[in-house]
């Protein structure tokens, strides 16, 4: 029986030494500031996903927003779908860097990223739904595939300045649908714009290198050739006020300009690179500019 009862006081030591041990690393450990499981989630750089609305197909187009600053920045990539792949992809790798870097988004930002606005259209090229790599990309968009929406409508000819039932893109006669906004691609910009009013917008498209301003029945806003130049500055692209190459009807940037709402586009140099060091500089230094105004 003593032998028990020996065997049980010893027992009983131990326990009360490791939960000493335990409650004596658990005030240290909060000393030094090691944060639980709550703060770490509450610190992670994860966006507010929405879907905004669908493709023809029902596709969802998808919005990711960071920060949440008084002025909002939106950056809208693959318009043309598949034939404008790289535009997707830049997106995607503003988002990862975004991700790992959110220190990057001032904290008087707000910004919205729409990667694939045209997602029919990207799946005629890429053959597969969500994000892709350049390796799953291998048909010829030379002839335009992938462009259009699964209706045929070029998606920035059926928006409200200047539209025509029929436009035009590279000499070519293209459908911009019904009517303005008929299409389920377009009203779902539309309605994310107009319930969401932000400070100005960068559609990234391809292959010009070139930025281009906004533009309908008013004229360039002063606002959108502020950030043209800032933005072709930086990524050390060309700066055009207006394209003239042919007549553009129906284009998101100028129904942009014409509800007054800065807008650029940004015309990538090919069809197969994102040249993300160049955009990354221009996005900076639109961050710069529209946190400097906010001081």
């Amino acid at each position: 029986m003593r032998n028990m009862f020996t065997g049980r006081k010893i027992a009983l030591i131990f326990i009360i030494a490791a939960l000493t041990a335990g409650i004596f690393l658990f005030v240290v450990l909060r000393s030094e500031g090691v944060p639980d499981s709550v703060s770490v989630e509450a610190t992670s750089p994860v966006p507010v996903h929405t879907v905004i609305g669908s493709s023809v197909e029902e596709r969802d187009i998808d919005a990711y927003t960071y920060g949440n600053g008084e002025t909002h920045l939106v950056f809208v990539g693959g318009v043309h779908g598949g034939y404008e792949w790289n535009s997707v992809l830049l997106a995607y790798q503003f988002m990862d860097y975004i991700d790992t870097n959110p220190e990057a988004v001032p904290e008087s930002l707000m910004v919205t990223v729409i990667p694939s606005a045209n997602p029919d259209g990207l799946y005629q090229v890429v053959h597969k739904e969500g994000r892709f790599t350049a390796a799953d990309v291998s048909t010829d968009v030379t002839e335009g595939l992938g462009r259009f929406n699964a209706n045929g409508v070029d998606l920035n000819r059926n928006f409200d300045c200047k539209w025509k039932s029929e436009s035009t893109w590279r000499g070519k006669s293209v459908s911009a649908g019904s009517a303005p906004f008929s299409e389920p691609e377009t009203q779902a910009i539309q309605n994310f714009v107009l319930k969401n009013n932000p400070d100005a917008l960068v559609f990234w498209h391809s292959q010009a290198n070139t930025v281009y301003a906004s533009e309908c029945e008013n004229g360039i806003l002063p606002e959108t050739l502020k950030i043209m130049g800032i933005y072709a500055k930086a990524a050390r692209y060309l700066a055009v006020d207006s394209f003239d190459a042919y007549e553009i009807t129906g284009d998101a940037e100028g129904w942009l300009a014409s509800i007054g709402i800065p807008a650029i586009t940004v015309e990538l140099q090919t069809h197969e690179t994102i040249e993300w060091e160049r955009n990354l500089e221009g996005i900076k230094a639109l961050f710069e500019y529209y946190a400097n105004m906010a001081e």
